[in-house]
């Protein structure tokens, strides 16, 4: 089994950071050799040119509006068959046209798709994330990586003790 875990998101735009920063804490921590852990940033064209490689499990680590407080964590498993190709942007690749340029360059992708969210509080210019989203940082590391031992059947890895002291 391949996974990849893509953080995506602009970093200067505040809360729009969190799935980069997610990448950044699990690319600290001890994952079994099947996951790859990315920060994808901005990249779009990028990551879905990546999804294209044969993963069997790919977690997204973006920001999701849905409406509830700041720093609510979601779990949601788009499905690829339900995304329709679309005009491909550069500057605008969101993870739904990533998805869809993915599929459209597939031949055939049948891996799964997770998406790991956070609702924002500010995405105006800045590099700092907002208390509630920094706070979620660390448990959606967490989720990931129980969702990595669950697919794969190894063991969780607990946190590192500097981690634990954040």
């Amino acid at each position: 089994m391949r996974i990849l875990v893509a953080g995506v998101g602009n970093v200067f735009l505040g809360d729009d950071g969190f799935g980069v920063a997610v990448a950044h804490r699990l690319a600290e921590r001890d994952l079994p050799p099947q996951a790859e852990v990315g920060d994808f940033g901005i990249r779009g064209v990028h990551l879905a040119y990546e999804l294209t490689s044969g993963y069997d499990l790919v977690i997204i680590l973006d920001t999701v509006s849905r409406g509830r407080p700041p720093g609510t964590l979601y779990v949601l498993e788009p499905s690829p068959a339900d995304l329709a190709p679309s005009f491909v942007d550069a500057h605008a690749m969101t993870p739904d046209a990533v998805l869809a340029l993915a599929v459209t360059l597939a031949t055939k992708f049948t891996g799964r798709i997770l998406l790991v969210g956070c609702e924002p509080a500010d995405a105006s210019p800045g590099m700092e994330l907002s208390p509630a989203v920094s706070g979620a940082v660390g448990r959606a590391a967490d989720l990931v990586i129980e969702m990595i031992a669950q697919e794969t059947g190894a063991p969780a890895v607990p946190r590192r003790e500097e981690e634990r002291r954040c």
